[in-house]
């Protein structure tokens, strides 16, 4: 069976605790989306093509009503888990709508473009303050002998840190040219 990333991430998630894909959901929301994201739509469907392959299993548990699906790694999930962590990278994705259209700013209304980097900037401003809001989580990983939770962290407010400097500093650039062509 040929994994993708969003696998690797179910995977990951359940390295420590049996969880529902309600629950991983969750926890992906706080932690890997800030750099790599998986929907329910992603989820629920690897962890039963997963399952069929013996790499996770699922146990069905009631909860106030609700039917659920708790499910763990196997010995044969945690083997591919480990086998995929020894790999290199081979994915370098970056995504971002603002410098997309930074990128075709020329075709945009005049003042465009600055009004895109402001847009940059509050949203890395806004990450920040959602980083530092999961900064106890990584923490107490790292208090309890994980500490990458805390590098990727650590990661990701400095690079936000260091995109709000470049908005600063290219948006500056932006009034000086335009103050030049006038």
């Amino acid at each position: 069976m040929e994994l993708n990333p969003t696998s690797y991430v179910v995977l990951g998630m359940l390295r420590h605790e049996p969880r529902s894909g309600y629950e991983i959901k969750r926890a992906v929301d706080s932690s890997t989306r800030f750099f790599w994201a998986a929907s329910y739509g992603q989820i629920y469907p690897e962890l039963r093509r997963m399952a069929k392959a013996g790499l996770v299993e699922g146990e069905a548990q009631a909860t106030g009503g609700r039917k659920r699906t708790v499910y763990r790694l196997t010995a044969a999930g945690r083997e591919e888990l480990r086998r995929w962590l020894a790999e290199p990278a081979d994915t370098l994705e970056l995504r971002d709508e603002s410098l997309l259209k930074l990128f075709f700013a020329v075709s945009a209304a005049p003042g465009r473009a600055a009004g895109i980097l402001d847009e940059k900037r509050r949203i890395h401003e806004q990450k920040i303050a959602r980083l530092r809001e999961v900064e106890p989580k990584a923490a107490a990983a790292a208090a309890s002998g994980d500490p990458f939770p805390d590098m990727v962290l650590s990661y990701g407010l400095e690079s936000s840190e260091w995109t709000i400097d470049w908005c600063t500093r290219v948006r500056a650039e932006l009034e000086a040219e335009s103050e030049r062509s006038v």
